[in-house]
């Protein structure tokens, strides 16, 4: 086996490979356990609801914001940002995928979505008074550099692991990072609730909380960067930025011939923007429509992050039995369950919110985990990072209109239940869609060897 094959394969020629391989595996997860803090602690648990406190002190009379002289609804702020944020990372992903795959360097680029993501949760820490644009400003930011960074590491997933590994290890990376936002939420919990001894106000414990993210984002990204390594490839004699748009076309060309790749992808859009919307919009729906403290939420996402470490190995043990994709079916089918169950959750009861996390925190790592590995099947060899980043794109890139459809129901409704429901279409709607694609096929035309379970 020649280094070419042996790195293209994810050097399984031998025990001195095998050991590499696993070396580098190790380094892997750990940009889960760096990033996966900002989803959890930042996302999901406290910029939500303490960015539309902020808004709401800068709102007028009528309970309204004018960004630019355009009314917004205080409590529209943050999915509205949330939209932009995904806006933004559609125009910077292409480019960072064809730059990677150009120059055979994704390391630094990592490292520059990296540090950019985790220098603006950090910035989190100047957000309070009545500083909302601020905010939004830093969770664009944030959320764009977590989505550039996220088609990085994923590209990474092919290389490192052969193909009747890739489902345990991306389930591996899943349970790492929900390991760490689950270890960090009791961190913040204690934060919080003890934030009278702490000598800190309620807002400064909820500044500190953000902060803290950011700071264990980039601390532990070093990780990841000491040990992965990149494959380099002849230089093309283009640059590689330059040319990122006329790439993204014929990225976009090359896809039109594995039309079953377009369709999986398809499939993972829709029902991956009821994922993210769930993920992004669950602690201002607990917080504000039923009337939820803080210390509930984050008890709730700490069940939903210990849960999601045995539901991800779990789900991971279900597909070597039944095939990645009848399992990942069949979560969906939980997820329209839980969504629908939301709807009628009573206000100011927390033992059925908790239920509902228990039930998202036991399919939640899973879905996500198995999907991306079922996807590195579908992806020709050489064109890992453009590939991941058209998959980035469905993942965060173009996760906007859940989030927008949010944003605007509460906008004309005045109630997040009216919100909250819609999103049960994009669970139906993706099922049926991935229900059509014949992944086996589509594996053998993409040019890769077909797991005997898939």
């Amino acid at each position: 086996m020649t280094a070419e094959t042996a790195d293209r394969t994810g050097g399984t020629g031998g025990d001195e490979d095998t050991a590499a391989r696993r070396r580098e595996q190790r380094g892997w997860y750990f940009y889960d356990f760096a990033c996966s803090v900002y989803s959890t602690s930042v996302l999901t648990v406290f910029l939500g609801p303490y960015l539309t406190s902020v808004a709401k002190a800068a709102a007028d009379a009528e309970g309204f914001v004018h960004p630019l002289g355009i009314p917004v609804r205080a409590g529209s702020v943050f999915p509205y940002a949330v939209s932009v944020s995904v806006v933004l990372a559609v125009l910077i992903m292409p480019l960072a995928g064809a730059a990677a795959d150009r120059s055979g360097r994704k390391k630094p680029l990592l490292t520059v979505a990296a540090y950019v993501g985790a220098t603006a949760t950090t910035g989190m820490f100047f957000l309070d008074g009545d500083r909302y644009l601020l905010g939004a400003l830093l969770l664009i930011v944030a959320n764009a550099s977590l989505a550039v960074s996220m088609v990085l590491y994923n590209a990474y997933l092919p290389q490192i692991a052969a193909p009747d590994e890739r489902d345990a290890v991306s389930s591996r990376g899943w349970a790492f990072g929900y390991t760490s936002g689950a270890l960090v939420l009791v961190l913040n919990l204690v934060v919080y609730s003890g934030h009278d001894s702490f000598g800190l106000s309620e807002s400064d414990a909820v500044r500190v909380c953000l902060a803290s993210a950011g700071l264990w984002w980039g601390a532990f990204t070093l990780i990841p960067l000491r040990r992965l390594r990149d494959r380099r490839i002849a230089p093309s004699g283009e640059g590689a930025v330059g040319s990122g748009w006329r790439q993204l076309v014929a990225t976009l060309r090359d896809m039109r011939r594995h039309p079953l790749t377009l369709s999986f992808l398809l499939a993972y859009l829709v029902y991956n923007d009821g994922v993210q919307t769930v993920i992004s919009q669950a602690s201002v729906y607990g917080s504000e429509e039923l009337g939820l403290d803080q210390t509930t939420l984050i008890t709730a996402v700490l069940l939903v992050q210990v849960l999601a470490v045995a539901g991800a190995l779990g789900m991971g043990r279900l597909a070597r039995t039944y095939g990645a994709k009848r399992t990942i079916l069949g979560s969906l089918a939980v997820w329209t369950l839980i969504l629908a169950t939301g709807y009628f959750l009573p206000a100011g009861e927390p033992v059925w919110f908790y239920c509902l996390a228990a039930g998202i925190g036991l399919v939640l790592g899973g879905s996500q985990a198995l999907s991306r590995s079922l996807f590195s099947h579908l992806v020709p060899r050489g064109k890992e990072a453009e590939y991941f980043s058209a998959y980035e794109m469905s993942d965060r890139g173009l996760s906007w209109l859940g989030p927008l459809v949010f944003g605007l129901a509460y906008q004309m409704s005045g109630s997040y239940r009216d919100a909250i429901i819609s999103l049960v279409i994009f669970f139906g709607l993706g099922s049926v869609l991935l229900a059509r694609v014949p992944v086996r096929r589509a594996v053998a035309a993409a040019g890769n060897p077909v797991p005997d379970r898939i």
